[in-house]
């Protein structure tokens, strides 16, 4: 058997210690940028796209139109479109009570020169398929110097309707005409054809913003 020298220690190995990798710090900018061109060429690789901006809608066309003048406001609309064909409405609104508009049959110069004809007529590229109604019941009043009975609507707003065609695409025009009375005030000053525009395309008309 042999023996080790007197004093002397078998030798035996130190453990190693174990080394470890620094823990990953925050990207830099350079380097996000890369990945950041990394992604979109294995993007465009496999015919990806990116989704589209949004556009921004334009204003749309408005689908009434209105104007005030002497002392009655009209309110017009199209209606009921299909295939070319629809419903044009016009309400006469007279600004203060007491006052009524006249009948759609009233002569073009009036009765003896009374009153004037509540009218709706169109122009351009729309056509009338029929003659203008209105949704009031008609009732004739007195005048004094006038001998025959002036036909006219009760007091009050007065809704009309037109129904219309149109002839292709292009511009197009209402022509709206009216006068309101009192017995008690007196009238207004007569309007002949106030003209409205409008703009029909494939998918219908629309009043053009003044």
């Amino acid at each position: 058997m042999s023996r080790r020298p007197h004093g002397l220690r078998p030798h035996r190995p130190h453990p190693r210690k174990a080394r470890f990798a620094p823990a990953p710090g925050p990207a830099s900018p350079t380097a996000a940028l890369a990945l950041a061109v990394v992604a979109s060429v294995a993007l465009a690789a496999c015919g990806a796209q990116p989704e589209p901006a949004a556009r921004a809608a334009g204003p749309a066309a408005p689908a009434t139109a209105q104007f005030t003048e002497n002392g009655v406001t009209v309110t017009l609309s199209v209606a009921d479109w299909h295939a070319g064909d629809g419903t044009l409405t016009a309400v006469f609104t007279p600004e203060k009570k007491g006052f009524h508009l006249y009948s759609t049959d009233l002569p073009a110069t009036g009765v003896e020169g009374v009153g004037r004809p509540t009218t709706v007529a169109v122009s351009g590229t729309l056509r009338a398929r029929a003659g203008l109604t209105a949704a009031a019941d008609v009732r004739t009043i007195r005048v004094p110097g006038v001998d025959a009975p002036v036909p006219v609507y009760p007091d009050g707003p007065v809704t009309t309707t037109l129904p219309v065609r149109a002839e292709g695409t292009g511009d197009a025009t209402v022509l709206v005409g009216y006068a309101s009375c009192s017995t008690e005030e007196g009238c207004t000053i007569p309007v002949a054809d106030r003209p409205v525009r409008l703009r029909v395309t494939a998918t219908g008309p629309a009043f053009v913003a003044p």
